[in-house]
């Protein structure tokens, strides 16, 4: 499944990589904990968090994510969209919990884990 289909499905707003919308996403990643992520993320996966602050983009760059999904409403620090538009690092916000945001792509037919679906 490709981004554009994800934003679209779940009525993201892009905030950042409005034209790297045709990546492909090949799972997902739940974490608030950045080393989590670092660690158990893989290549492709969307990460989705409520993390906002310039850290995202080195770990979403370090893990080749495919972008990443802030929950609840929280925007990007001014500083994070600038270096996830350096970096290529599609960013998106959505009014939703993290649960609701999961349960949908799930729902979509995106997978944690070992990114298969």
């Amino acid at each position: 499944m490709r981004l554009r289909e994800i934003v679209e499905a779940l009525g993201l707003e892009v905030r950042s990589g409005g034209h790297l919308l045709d990546k492909e996403v090949k799972g997902g990643y739940a974490s608030d904990l950045l080393s989590d992520v670092m660690a158990h993320a893989k290549a492709g996966d969307l990460w989705i968090t409520l993390q906002v602050h310039l850290n995202i983009v080195a770990v979403a760059t370090l893990n080749d994510l495919a972008g990443i999904v802030l929950v609840n409403g929280r925007e990007p620090e001014e500083v994070t969209l600038r270096k996830a538009a350096e970096e290529g690092v599609v960013l998106m916000v959505s009014p939703l919990s993290t649960f609701e945001v999961v349960g949908r792509l799930y729902e979509l037919g995106i997978r944690g884990g070992d990114g298969s679906s």
